[in-house]
């Protein structure tokens, strides 16, 4: 029997997180997607605290009447200078099962044009 949609980005976020791991000095930029926003997040996994965060619910970012790929343009952006803010200049993305393509991608290469290596 075929996987859902859903169990089979649920199977492929398993096996990212099994190879993905993030320390403090090069933490895990984790993307979640719905269907309305998008959210970033710099994580510590040895202490399992969040560093930084964005997401498309943030005030500068929903007053702009957008589409939701310049959303996450926007959330990438804000991430970078969040992280930079923080001293964060290396992260290891994990995309959260989703594909790479669209808001993540766009989300990605945002991210990198505001000064983070991945």
């Amino acid at each position: 029997m075929a996987l859902s949609k859903l169990e089979r980005k649920l199977r492929i976020r398993r096996r990212i997180r099994k190879k993905i791991f993030g320390v403090a000095e090069r933490p895990r930029l984790a993307v979640f997607r719905s269907n309305t926003n998008i959210y970033a997040q710099l994580i510590d996994d040895s202490k399992g605290v969040t560093l930084a965060s964005a997401s498309s619910l943030a005030k500068e970012i929903a007053e702009n009447k957008v589409n939701k790929t310049e959303q996450a343009r926007l959330v990438g952006q804000l991430i970078a200078k969040n992280a930079s803010t923080k001293g964060i200049t290396e992260v290891v993305f994990d995309r959260g099962g989703n594909l790479y393509h669209g808001r993540v991608k766009a989300l990605a290469d945002a991210a990198r044009e505001g000064g983070l290596k991945f």
